[in-house]
């Protein structure tokens, strides 16, 4: 089965987007992680720290998404991007 150039484009772009995108979680997560070494905060500080990156993030996004992004797909985005980000943050926390 062939893929016709202009799909094939298609695939490699949102490959690269993807990665692009990992790589910028792993690197948010180990700042956050250093910032937040030794500040001993509770779980219920943890879990207000992230719903409010969550918010931060669908409320930014809302205001300069492109118009291709629906503001469900927007914060469908956003919210699985600070959950891995809190996975890698607490688990280096947790390693600690």
């Amino acid at each position: 089965m062939s893929v016709p150039p202009r799909l094939a484009d298609l695939v490699r772009k949102a490959r690269r987007l993807a990665a692009e995108r990992d790589r910028l979680i792993e690197a948010l997560a180990v700042e956050w992680a250093r910032a937040l070494k030794g500040q001993r905060l509770s779980a219920a500080d943890l879990d207000e720290l992230w719903a409010g990156l969550t918010e931060d993030a669908v409320r930014r996004g809302g205001q300069a998404r492109d118009a291709g992004w629906t503001a469900q797909a927007w914060r469908r985005e956003a919210q699985e991007v600070v959950a891995r980000l809190r996975e890698k943050v607490e688990a280096t926390l947790d390693e600690r």
